[in-house]
């Protein structure tokens, strides 16, 4: 569970970084790395929507804040 949650935040975190590029320099980051295809651009979309879900999912369910008061 511990790897999942790490992959999925790297790959939130990738996504983000791409979109802050395309954001601030108007490069778009992913479409270059995925050599243009538009259905890889969009897979990695998906992945990362999946990862934001297991994300949210992983902090209803495990509520890593419990603790903290």
């Amino acid at each position: 569970m511990r790897l999942s949650a790490i992959v999925c935040n790297a790959i939130l975190i990738f996504i983000c970084l791409c979109g802050g590029v395309y954001a601030f320099s108007g490069f778009n980051l992913l479409a270059f790395l995925c050599l243009g295809n538009i259905t890889a651009v969009r897979t990695v979309l998906a992945c990362g929507f999946v990862a934001a879900l297991f994300d949210i999912y992983a902090l209803i369910a495990f509520r890593p804040y419990r603790g903290i008061k």
